[in-house]
């Protein structure tokens, strides 16, 4: 096999027998029996990221139908380690399977000249990249996006996901969820005001950061079909963060005050918190002075609308800890679905506290196909539907290097030449069961 020295050269190279050209626009193969569906059906994306943000994102564009090839190191993506619980063969986490379904997997060791080889002809026939890798890994390798590879795949939109960006003061950081949390003020304003500042309970930094990603990429790619030319996805957890702070950053901005910690209370809106129920916690949301009214009614206090401590939401504001004690001692004789019940019939918000699994398992999140429990696939379905296009059946995440051989030849390696590669390293150690 003709494998070049230069890291970034993306010509044709042949296989060991010289029969055939390696193709990089060949690599994206009929993943599953849903090849063909969704919005995003023959979009090509490489999924060189880690952790979460990045594989979210590319995740997010297979559900909607793109074939996506993700590319581990033969490490593994950290994540894999992430457990317990791990899958039946105990070499991967849930949190990975939960981040990568419906993706072929092939493994590269990007160290070596041979495995950046294979990159490069990838690259080329890419329609979206995703990349979180520590600022100027890329270029380091050849592939730098302004001075190499836009000129080389000028369609190619470039995703790069990072903690701080690549510039500024802070340039070149790494990036971790609950920093971002500490660094961008969400943790301060999240737990009860005599308490410490708390990490929101989920990635969120994260996730916000990946769903930033995925409509960056499709706006990149609208664009594209007016100009012909890819772009820079420049995503950072530090916008991503900052881009959560409503209402919070408008009050400062339009008041002067620091905003402070205050529980399971709203900053704003009163009441807006948890009370406990008979059989557990209640949330319970008046956004406004006529579901105030029809709060106390069911709640057998219809007098409290007209006290003028609570007859609109500045006052309530004023006296929370007062309201908050009156209604708690009414919640209090209720049982959570009851009261969930005739609240609903009153048309307030409000709703039981539900455990995980309660949710996951809801009638209304089952038959929103949000948890899919089948044979083939256990796990959270898609969120996002649309009218008239369908979305893929997710598939399983699979074990590393599944599908490199599969990925290798459909590109035109011969046998031989996927031989000569993993003698040279480049495919990493080869484990049994394994291509």
């Amino acid at each position: 096999m003709n494998v070049s020295t230069s890291p970034g050269h993306t010509s044709a190279a042949t296989t060991v027998d010289g029969s055939s050209v390696i193709d990089g626009r060949a690599a994206w193969r009929a993943a599953d029996r849903n090849t063909g569906i969704g919005a995003l059906a023959g979009l090509r994306v490489l999924d060189l990221s880690r952790v979460l943000a990045g594989p979210y994102t590319a995740q997010t564009l297979a559900d909607h139908g793109a074939e996506v090839i993700k590319v581990e190191a033969p490490s593994g993506d950290e994540t894999r380690g992430w457990g317990p619980p791990f899958d039946d063969s105990g070499e991967s986490s849930a949190y990975y399977a939960g981040l990568n379904h419906s993706k072929d997997n092939i493994c590269l060791d990007l160290r070596t000249d041979a495995g950046r080889e294979v990159l490069s002809h990838l690259l080329r026939g890419a329609d979206v990249v995703i990349e979180n890798f520590k600022a100027g890994t890329m270029a380091r390798w050849g592939f730098d996006y302004e001075t190499v590879l836009a000129e080389e795949n000028p369609r190619l939109v470039y995703c790069r996901v990072t903690g701080f960006g690549v510039d500024g003061p802070m340039g070149g950081l790494p990036g971790y969820d609950a920093v971002l949390q500490s660094f961008g003020g969400l943790m301060s304003v999240n737990g009860y005001p005599d308490g410490n500042p708390l990490r929101v309970g989920v990635p969120i930094v994260d996730i916000v950061a990946s769903h930033m990603a995925v409509s960056g990429i499709l706006l990149a790619l609208r664009e594209r079909d007016s100009s012909g030319r890819g772009q820079l996805v420049d995503i950072t957890l530090l916008d991503s963060v900052i881009s959560l702070l409503h209402p919070h950053a408008s009050n400062w901005v339009s008041s002067g005050k620091v905003p402070q910690r205050t529980g399971d209370y709203h900053p704003t809106v009163v009441p807006y918190q948890v009370f406990a129920a008979l059989d557990g916690d209640f949330f319970v949301s008046a956004a406004n002075d006529r579901q105030f009214r029809s709060l106390v009614t069911v709640l057998g206090r219809p007098d409290l609308a007209d006290d003028p401590r609570f007859a609109s939401n500045g006052v309530r504001s004023q006296n929370r800890d007062d309201l908050a004690a009156l209604l708690g001692g009414l919640v209090a004789g209720w049982k959570r679905d009851d009261l969930a019940a005739e609240l609903e019939r009153a048309g307030v918000a409000a709703s039981p506290v539900n455990t995980v699994d309660q949710a996951l398992t809801a009638p209304q999140t089952v038959h929103r196909g949000l948890f899919i429990d089948t044979v083939d696939y256990r796990g959270l379905g898609v969120p996002i539907k649309l009218g008239r296009t369908a979305t893929r059946t997710p598939r399983t995440a699979v074990p590393l290097g599944t599908d490199t051989a599969a990925v290798l030849h459909s590109m035109g390696y011969s046998m031989e030449a996927v031989d000569a590669l993993r003698a040279a390293g480049a495919l990493g150690r080869s484990r049994p069961g394994r291509p």
